[in-house]
């Protein structure tokens, strides 16, 4: 049976004139089709084989998204090198310290200020080479087989550091065998979700997550697997416009993204006359009635004009021919999966790490997705919950291990099982809901526990001009939250006297502190793909941790700090 590769291989072969990949640019594409796409595979492996490229090296590949990312992924893989796929945007200092732990032979860069950033950080830093330098012709000819070089199942295919949340990066390792059942399953579920199309022809994709990201290579591979036009984003500050000229079928989200919109549409809906505000209310509200209640000549009259009037509109947004949203790294609070419900946009989500090569539930999109649940196990994954409520994962798709890390690989699987460090519940439908990550429990010093990202999404729903929220207090009496980006105190504390009354005491958040700005990954404070990195954030923002603690034991007021300026203000 051909592996995963192969079956790349084939069907860039087989879509020989047609458009597989394409960048945006402003208003235009810049395409390749299969048999160019393949071309440039080939002279790259050409350069691969003269620079000395053995069977098992690790060759580390740092860029933004492109087309040439995708042509030099595939000549690695093919040449049987392991490739480390690393994030652009992430601090000089971090990526050092992930090739210090692999030693790749070769550092891949798509401009010289990325590579003298590593070689600043690292003088140890290996021989680097411009993505541009084996593309130019300049490689010296040599016969290639077409194929992929062969490869076992247990053979390793890449290192993909994880994001580091609650301490150091660890290089997990997926093999030939993990991406060979992986891909079945997500081919499978991606032709579920295209099985009712209208039109014929390829799907289209749109694309704008970092590679290096195990879910975002997974839907690249699984894209270059079927018959797909992928749209690559080159402009995170256009999104809106790149999504309308990709005009995509699906395409893969974070929840930040989604929730973004949502808390866009409702501020735009707000500034609209008051007829507009009230009709979209009003729909809303009956829609959301709808499976509870009868609804009356009045509902079905506001449901039809709300729909036509204003949720087609915001729907046009997307392009006229999605389908769907897929939606995955965090939980997506229920009010967002509704809100794009009431659209007609399904958001389908899927859960995983990327110990399970990305993946290990998913919505059907043939079944409606149940709000504030990821989803059942896909078919030939089991999972269970420890005493502890940790989920645990087995099946072919868990990686073998960490990258010279044997002590913590045997922690992480024991008995076959996976231990995800995940908490969660399982209902009787079998969909699965993710409460938080155990390592991020914060115990007080009453001894009671408290996961804080139910706490944190709850407060950010409610007050959308936060870029984070941060809840703290290991060890302490009681919880604080850090609140980052352009807010009042006066409405960080509206918030509070909303939520605190529902909340058991010790749940409740009791004082705050905002810092103007936010986290970024630049900053080491987020993760590639958005998350929170708390011991970070709790070392570099100690002094200012304690002295919210300091201002509620001695009665003062918050004080609302910038990392540049302080700024005293008052909130009731």
């Amino acid at each position: 049976m051909p592996n995963f590769l192969e079956d790349i291989f084939g069907q860039l072969k087989r879509a020989h004139d047609r458009v597989v990949l394409r960048e945006i640019h402003g208003q235009e594409f810049v395409s390749v089709t299969g048999r160019e796409l393949l071309e440039e595979v080939q002279r790259v492996r050409a350069f691969l084989r003269h620079s000395g490229i053995q069977f098992g090296d690790r060759c580390a590949l740092l860029a933004p998204n492109s087309i040439r990312w995708v042509v030099f992924d595939l000549a690695l893989m093919a040449e049987s090198a392991i490739v480390v796929p690393l994030y652009s945007r992430q601090a000089p200092g971090e990526l050092a310290a992930m090739m210090k732990d692999c030693q790749p032979r070769l550092l891949f860069v798509s401009d010289p200020a990325l590579g003298e950033g590593v070689a600043t950080a690292w003088h140890e830093a290996p021989p680097r080479v411009l993505l541009d330098e084996p593309l130019q012709g300049t490689a010296p000819k040599i016969s290639l087989p077409d194929p992929p070089i062969s490869r076992l199942d247990s053979d390793l295919v890449t290192i993909i550091y994880t994001s580091g949340t609650s301490g150091e990066p660890k290089g997990v390792c997926l093999n030939v065998g993990n991406l060979n059942f992986m891909l079945g399953r997500t081919t499978e579920r991606l032709g579920q979700l295209m099985s009712q199309r209208r039109a014929a022809g390829p799907d289209r994709v749109f694309h704008y997550l970092p590679f290096n990201f195990a879910a975002s290579w997974l839907l690249l591979l699984s894209c270059l697997t079927r018959e797909t036009i992928l749209t690559l984003s080159t402009d995170l500050h256009q999104l809106a416009e790149e999504i309308r000229l990709a005009s995509p079928n699906y395409f893969l989200n974070v929840p930040t993204l989604l929730e973004r919109v949502r808390c866009g549409v409702e501020e735009a809906v707000s500034k609209r006359p008051a007829l507009i505000r009230s009709l979209f209310h009003e729909s809303r509200e009956v829609w959301r009635r709808q499976n509870a209640e009868r609804v009356g000549a009045w509902g079905k009259l506001c449901r039809a004009l709300g729909r036509n009037l204003i949720f087609s509109k915001i729907r046009e947004r997307f392009g006229r021919d999605l389908r769907a949203l897929i939606c995955g790294s965090a939980p997506l609070s229920p009010e967002t999966q509704q809100f794009f419900q009431m659209l007609g946009i399904p958001v389908l989500q899927a859960y995983g790490l990327t110990e399970t090569t990305g993946i290990c539930t998913m919505d059907d999109p043939r079944v409606p997705a149940e709000p504030d649940y990821v989803g059942a196990a896909i078919p030939g994954i089991e999972m269970k919950l420890d005493e502890n409520e940790e989920i645990l994962v087995r099946g072919p798709h868990i990686f073998p291990g960490y990258w010279k890390r044997p002590e913590e690989t045997a922690r992480a699987l024991q008995d076959g099982w996976f231990h995800t460090g995940d908490q969660g519940q399982v209902n009787v439908r079998g969909n699965w809901r993710i409460s938080g990550r155990i390592k991020n429990v914060i115990i007080l010093n009453s001894g009671h526990k408290v996961a804080p990202e139910p706490l944190e999404e709850r407060i950010a729903r409610l007050l959308p001009a936060a870029q984070q929220v941060v809840v703290v207090g290991n060890g302490r009496s009681y919880l604080c939250a850090l609140v980052t980006g352009t807010v009042e105190a006066a409405a960080v504390q509206a918030v509070l006297d909303t939520v605190n009354p529902e909340l058991p005491h010790y749940q409740q958040i009791r004082n705050f502190k905002i810092i103007f700005g936010s986290f970024t990954p630049e900053s080491g404070l987020l993760t590639a793909n958005g998350k929170v990195r708390r011991d970070a954030i709790n070392a570099r923002y100690s002094a200012e941790i304690d002295s919210i603690y300091d201002a509620r034991a001695h009665g003062d007021a918050v004080r609302v700090d910038s990392e540049a300026k302080v700024a005293n203000r008052q909130h009731a």
